[in-house]
């Protein structure tokens, strides 16, 4: 197959699987969307679903967030990981948004970047997410899967993000990147698939006889 009819069967395949697909972090809002999406960083959506209500029912909201302390954001959120650096990011935020944006998310690049905390793949989550802008943003799953299908070299995730917007249209991008994620934990995982076993993988690769890893 060309990569482009590796990309029309990836595609089709990955739309029969779901036909309809959740977004992984539980959210009411553009705000506790962006707040649920910098707690991921280095932490599974599992566990950041378990924290998010705990925080979001003492604040869901800048105005109230900027009431806590860092040190009380910090302490309730401190399960998922780095909560010195998240709880300021989650503080400074909220008061630039206040400050700034009258208390509301913005929508653009430049805006989202300029927040504590927040680099591209969070900006790219929250523009597609929150305002259906058309984005792809690439986590660990959707990085992998692309080296694996050989969507992308892989080099780094803004070369693979670049990559995968030049290979699918554009409107699919928004679906495509969480079916991309949904796939990637239950059938193409890292250490269970190898680019070897998942149906993707041997239909597109038959031949394939070793392990393909991700790149260092």
């Amino acid at each position: 197959m060309t990569k482009k009819e590796r990309a029309e069967y990836i595609l089709q395949e990955l739309e029969s699987r779901y036909p309809s697909v959740p977004i992984p972090l539980d959210h009411k809002d553009p705000y506790t969307l962006l707040i649920a999406v910098l707690l991921s960083a280095q932490c599974t959506d599992v566990r950041v679903n378990q924290i998010t209500p705990l925080l979001f029912t003492k604040a869901d909201n800048p105005y109230d967030m900027v009431k806590l302390s860092i040190d009380q954001i910090a302490n309730i959120i401190r399960p998922c990981g780095l909560s010195p650096m998240k709880s300021r990011g989650i503080h400074g935020l909220s008061q630039i948004l206040i400050d700034k944006h009258q208390g509301q998310v913005p929508q653009s690049f430049p805006e989202l970047e300029e927040l504590p905390a927040v680099g591209h793949k969070t900006a790219s989550v929250v523009l597609a997410q929150a305002f259906g802008f058309p984005t792809f943003p690439v986590d660990t799953h959707i990085h992998r899967l692309a080296q694996r299908w050989k969507l992308s070299s892989g080099k780094n995730v803004t070369q693979t993000e670049a990559d995968l917007k030049m290979i699918f249209p554009q409107e699919t991008w928004n679906k495509l990147h969480l079916m991309m994620i949904w796939y990637g934990r239950e059938y193409c995982t890292a250490r269970t698939c190898h680019g070897l076993t998942c149906p993707i993988c041997k239909m597109l690769f038959p031949k394939r006889k070793t392990a393909v890893t991700l790149k260092k």
